[in-house]
């Protein structure tokens, strides 16, 4: 009896908590990495760079609050990517990454537009803009994954998208 307890809690704090755990500090902001900067603009070397970071993450699993290739969640993916292949430091979590950027409208897309999503209450799901109705994301069910904001559940969950000043 215990243990399904134990269990059910487990599961209620993951359901509820989604990808805006990890809370931080301060006002949200965005930092650069010294010579790995990708300029925004250019949305071919965009693409190239997030369409690598996929073939590189394909299928890792979902792990709330999770950084590695063992296990990741959605804004932890967006942290990593975002660093690593475009030389953009976001904050760690949802909560602060939505507020970067611009508001942008969903028929002004393009590839690294971060995409987010009210996936519960209080929970809430980011993505980054790729192309063609294509975002990429950590999923809860698939792992890091590619999407189409069209499929009927994102299409009901979208919320909004932000451009980085950058």
């Amino acid at each position: 009896m215990n243990k399904l307890r134990w269990m059910t809690g487990v599961f209620l704090v993951v359901a509820l908590a989604g990808c805006s755990s990890v809370p931080e500090r301060g006002a949200p902001r965005v930092a650069y990495v010294p010579g790995v900067k990708v300029d925004m603009d250019n949305t071919a070397r965009v693409k190239e760079s997030l369409y690598a970071q996929y073939h590189q993450w394909k299928n890792t699993k979902y792990q709330i609050g999770g950084l590695s290739r063992n296990g990741i969640d959605c804004s932890g993916f967006m942290h990593v990517t975002f660093k690593t292949k475009l030389g953009i430091v976001l904050p760690r979590s949802t909560e602060f990454q939505v507020g970067l950027g611009q508001d942008i409208d969903r028929n002004q897309l393009r590839a690294g537009d971060l995409v987010f999503f009210k996936t519960g209450i209080s929970v809430r799901h980011v993505g980054v803009y790729l192309e063609d109705d294509r975002f990429l994301h950590a999923s809860t069910k698939q792992g890091v994954t590619i999407s189409r904001l069209s499929e009927t559940y994102w299409k009901s969950a979208y919320w909004k998208a932000k451009r980085l000043d950058t």
